[in-house]
This record gives C-alpha cells, structure tokens and sequence, in this order.
C-alpha cells in the first residue's frame, strides 16, 4: 500500500506566542500546557509527555525513554518548561508521580489499559486543542499534540544542524531525520522562486 505524501505545517512564531499568553479557563489552559512542554522540548510525542514522573527530572534536566523506540535522552530543562512544571508541583508527591495528571489513577503494571489510556487522553487533549485553544489563541491551523512536533521542526528550519536535530528526534539514523525536515525548509525554494 502507497500512502500519498502529506504536507507538515506546524505554527509560526505569532502563532505560537499567543497560544503562550492566551487567558485561557482550567482545562484548556491545561491542554495549551501540555502542547507548549511537548514543543519547548523538541516537539516530545504526547506519550512521552504524559509518561513523564517527577523522578525524571535531575538537576534541571529532563531525562526520559522515549516510549517510541526506548532511547534514553536527557536535556535542560527550559524556564519556560519549568513555569509550567511549577503549575503541577504538588506540596507532597513522591518520585514515582506522574507529573500531569492523565494517568494518575492508571494501573501501570497493565500494559494494555495504560497504552489504552494513553490514547483515549490523547484524543480528548486533541479535542480540547481543536475545539477550544485554537479558537481562543485566534488559530485556524489544525492543533494537535503531534503539530508540536511539527512546530519545533519548522521553527529549527536550517537554525539547527541536522546532527543536532537527529539527537533532539532521537532518530536512528539521519536519514530519517533529513526526510522529516525536509518537509519544513523552504528558504531554498523560496530563493529559487
């Protein structure tokens, strides 16, 4: 089966600045957290995300698996990832919490009913972003999770080395990286036109 190329569009800048300072009620200021910590770390899939425990986080940096293809990564964690982080703090927790609270009360040791899980948050996250943030931040472009991963690639551009950009992807190999941002730089086909 051949599926057809699909264009990536992730925000621009403005865009993304007024999904940072739009006032926004409880849920949907939750949703608009989750999809800025997804993009101020390198566009991290909302799985990774929700996994996420107060335990993975040493000395202001980030270390996870990725549930994806279980690579182990670690990396600073922003100041505008910890304002966030500082809106979840409980005043007691241990180390094995969850930092956002999707998966609370899951049982952990269920591997079915926590992947399930993962995907039914996914989904109400998505349809919170689509039906409530994007509208509130003035957006028309789809939001999603995932665009946050687009956003970052297409803010990255041809800032950021593909060497670097493979180590944030945490892709196996660079080829991959160099098919999925390709998809987001266009300054030389802009040049050329």
């Amino acid at each position: 089966i051949k599926f057809p190329e699909t264009g990536k569009v992730g925000l621009n800048p403005a865009e993304i600045k007024r999904l940072e300072t739009v006032e926004l009620s409880e849920r949907p200021g939750h949703c608009r957290n989750l999809w800025l910590f997804a993009y101020y770390f390198a566009g991290m899939r909302v799985s990774d995300v929700l996994r996420l425990k107060w335990s993975d986080i040493h000395d202001g940096r980030l270390i996870y698996v990725m549930g994806k293809n279980d690579k182990v990564g670690t990396l600073k964690v922003p100041e505008k990832a910890t304002k966030i982080l500082t809106q979840y703090e409980p005043s007691k927790r241990h180390k094995d919490d969850f930092i956002f609270p999707e998966l609370k009360d899951v049982d952990v040791k269920d591997q079915f009913v926590f992947e399930r899980t993962i995907a039914f948050k996914t989904s109400a996250i998505d349809k919170c972003l689509k039906k409530d943030v994007a509208p509130a931040a003035n957006i028309t472009k789809k939001l999603t999770m995932h665009i946050a991963r687009h956003s970052f690639a297409s803010e990255a551009g041809d800032k950021i080395s593909i060497q670097m950009l493979q180590k944030l992807y945490r892709h196996s190999n660079i080829t991959t990286t160099v098919g999925y941002q390709a998809s987001f730089i266009h300054k030389d086909a802009d040049d050329a036109l």
